[in-house]
């Protein structure tokens, strides 16, 4: 439908003057697209709305299945098909995806709402080769999600101190995380200790990366947790990968039954009903519960970052590194959704309009409170404002739910998501092999051998130095001197 900018006409009487588009794409339509709604389709849809009546211009949504949107932007990109105007995709496809897309203008890389996106996100995630290239719309880490019904019980306290000396509180590491799993894993009562994301196609290795980060992100020696900084050799096979495969397997045991089968939508309804005692997801598990929980999970949610270490493998110096106190590293899984304007767009002024709006701080900040939008927070804003957030949560939820996340993102040792060109390679492999442990068809340190050994011949495929060089950068560090 043609909209029009004009202010209220009766009867041929004008009521008042045009209303002016600011700025005006009158005749301009948008083809934005990302993944099947209603997560972040609905978002970019609801921005539509606004965008629309401010500029007259329209917006199309086309929304695909999550496993088709990186060939289908790649190859329209790089066929210069001018298919799309705006695409919401992964950060790790940002490698891949820089060389056909348009640097976002210097106008919106500066100002109190540029200011207001957390670095983590604006100086790492929206960055390639030095050129700010996407758009951050949805802040995304992995985070437990906890119950205070469980933790606050005068009971379940006493008995959890009994049993293993020490207080109920929220997992410091990830031994404390499975012996808490282990106290709530009642399958006779119906509660079980955790859930996390075991299938194949089910996000399952963000899962696996969120435990490895903790004993392979060494902050003394950065940038190592995937792959030698120096070599680019793969790292997933030392002892920190295979302590994670090993105790992600073994929680594997006080999930649900048939967890294999849980994709990280599986593992939201049964935090939100209370199945499990916790689990670990995005910040949606959390909104879900205290929306769509009943009765029994008022005032029950809480938040904590992901469980640390005291031990971190140095894969320099091949040794484990203790520390003395825990160290945090929270995994920034997936890193949230960005937008990116392909350079062949036929309107490019009006596309990264488009994403301004999405990504402004009063169309964001109303994205995160409505359900199923997808979007997480990533601003200052987002955290700051807890009034924005009564809702949906008491104040107390809402303290923990922000607290944790913004914890994560300000932790010295966080840990970013792979981004590599290729990653479908490394990560298809990755899965398949993953897989075969967790089944019990192969053992972990094997299944982690493969993983190496395929991940170093897609290096060689793809090439070593250039591989390298794109490493360094996504990790934050300089280019090697010759």
């Amino acid at each position: 439908m043609k909209k029009l900018c004009l202010s209220v006409a009766l009867a041929g009487i004008v009521a008042g003057p045009a209303l002016a588009c600011e700025p005006d794409f009158t005749g301009v339509t948008l083809t934005v697209s990302t993944q099947n709604g209603p997560a972040i389709a609905s978002a970019l849809a609801a921005a539509a709305e606004g965008w629309e009546a401010r500029t007259c211009g329209t917006v199309n949504v086309v929304e695909f299945p999550f496993g088709e949107l990186y060939p289908k932007f790649l190859t329209a990109m790089s066929q210069q098909t001018g298919d799309f105007d705006v695409i919401g995709f992964v950060p790790a496809w940002l490698p891949d995806f820089a060389p056909f897309l348009s640097t976002m203008p210097a106008e919106l890389q500066e100002g109190a709402d540029w200011e207001d996106i957390h670095p983590v996100y604006r100086d790492r995630l929206m960055t390639w080769n030095g050129e700010v290239k996407s758009a951050t719309m949805d802040g995304d880490m992995h985070l437990l999600n906890l119950r205070a019904d469980l933790l606050d019980n005068p009971d379940e306290k006493a008995a959890f101190e009994a049993k293993y000396g020490y207080p109920l509180a929220a997992p410091e590491t990830w031994q404390q995380y499975l012996d808490q799993a282990e106290f709530f894993n009642r399958p006779d009562q119906g509660l079980y200790g955790t859930a996390e994301a075991y299938k194949r196609g089910g996000q399952q290795f963000w899962y696996f990366f969120s435990h490895a980060a903790a004993y392979t992100n060494n902050p003394n020696y950065p940038g190592s947790m995937f792959f030698d900084p120096e070599t680019m050799d793969a790292q997933i096979n030392n002892p920190g990968w295979l302590r994670a495969l090993e105790e992600y397997k073994k929680a594997l045991d006080l999930n649900p039954p048939g967890a294999l089968n849980n994709g990280s939508g599986d593992v939201r309804p049964l935090y939100a009903g209370g199945t499990v005692a916790m689990n670990i997801d995005w910040a949606d598990s959390g909104v879900l519960r205290a929306t769509e929980g009943g009765d029994a999970a008022e005032n029950t949610v809480r938040t904590a970052m992901l469980p640390g270490s005291t031990e971190i493998w140095n894969a320099k110096t091949q040794q484990w590194d203790t520390f003395p106190e825990v160290i945090h590293s929270p995994f920034l899984a997936f890193g949230g959704w960005q937008l990116g304007v392909p350079a062949d767009s036929a309107n490019p002024e009006a596309a990264w309009d488009f994403v301004k709006e999405v990504i402004s701080p009063a169309v964001s900040g109303k994205a995160i409170v409505t359900a199923n939008s997808g979007v997480n927070p990533y601003r200052f804003s987002h955290y700051e404002n807890t009034d924005a957030w009564s809702s949906i949560f008491t104040p107390e939820e809402a303290q923990s739910y922000l607290g944790a996340q913004r914890a994560s993102l300000d932790a010295p040792n966080v840990a970013l998501d792979l981004r590599l060109p290729g990653f479908f390679s490394y990560t298809e492999v990755l899965e398949i092999e993953l897989s075969k442990a967790l089944a019990g068809e192969e053992e972990p340190q094997a299944a982690l051998d493969n993983i190496a050994a395929e991940w170093d011949r897609l290096t060689d495929e793809f090439g070593r130095e250039t591989q390298l060089a794109a490493y360094r950068a996504s990790v934050g560090l300089p280019p090697l001197e010759n």
